[in-house]
């Protein structure tokens, strides 16, 4: 097993602690064998790291895995800018923040970021190929993930990534309930961002383990998630730095 380390490294938010650990140290060993990863990771799409300030988290993240994100464009009219990097072929952590140039928003930009005093993991996306009957799911209480909506960016090469989506301004459970999007024919972004990292597990936990665990049950999903006295999503991620818990 390896030892277990610590680092903490400054930025304008705060002193962030970096953990790095063995993954034994996190989850049972059966949870990640082949297996179980690739039915748990292969539903993750990609993890959505909000932030205050796009390049101080972009340089934290360095920090923590050793592979620099990529900027990947604006949101034009959302407000917010994003940078990528990929957690495996057809999964990547997205990491999105206010974007300066956009100075006419109106209301809360997504994802509570106007809120946030630190970089939080704060959502995810699972894939689907069938996102208008996801849209329409009951998961609790005549809840549904959201309205099946049509997105589109471009990068900044001049490609126009676009893509469907349940709306992700719809939360529920805090977060842990993922939004879905189908990519359809556009390239998969995690194809085109840094390469070098993995995502090995996902797990979460919500002071209503039960209502969420009903949720995933409604939706096909079978993410971990325990009690807890706030809402958290917690990634276990290898990397060039070790094997890395990001949350």
């Amino acid at each position: 097993m390896a030892v277990t380390s610590q680092c903490k490294r400054k930025f304008a938010w705060r002193a962030t602690p970096c953990v790095l650990i063995a993954a034994s140290m996190l989850m049972p060993a059966a949870a990640l064998t082949d297996e179980n990863e690739s039915y748990g990771m292969s539903r993750v799409d990609h993890l959505v790291y909000a932030a205050p300030d796009l390049d101080a988290a972009i340089a934290y993240v360095e920090e923590l895995l050793g592979i620099r994100a990529t900027v990947g464009g604006s949101h034009p009219g959302g407000g917010t800018r994003n940078a990528l990097l990929a957690l495996g072929p057809s999964t990547y952590l997205e990491i999105i923040a206010p974007d300066p140039a956009q100075t006419d928003i109106a209301g809360e930009r997504i994802f509570r970021i106007d809120r946030l005093g630190q970089p939080t993991l704060v959502t995810w996306a699972a894939n689907s190929d069938d996102v208008d009957r996801i849209a329409a799911i009951d998961i609790g209480s005549g809840a549904t993930p959201g309205a099946s909506l049509a997105g589109s960016r471009r990068r900044p090469d001049g490609v126009l990534l676009a893509w469907q989506y349940t709306d992700p301004a719809v939360v529920r459970y805090d977060g842990i309930v993922p939004f879905f999007i189908d990519w359809g024919d556009t390239p998969h972004p995690a194809a085109s961002a840094p390469a070098g990292a993995r995502l090995v597990a996902l797990r979460a936990e919500h002071p209503d383990p039960d209502g969420v665990r009903r949720a995933f049950a409604a939706l096909g999903l079978d993410l971990a998630v325990a009690a807890g006295d706030t809402a958290a999503l917690i990634a276990t991620i290898e990397s060039p730095r070790g094997t890395v818990e990001l949350r």
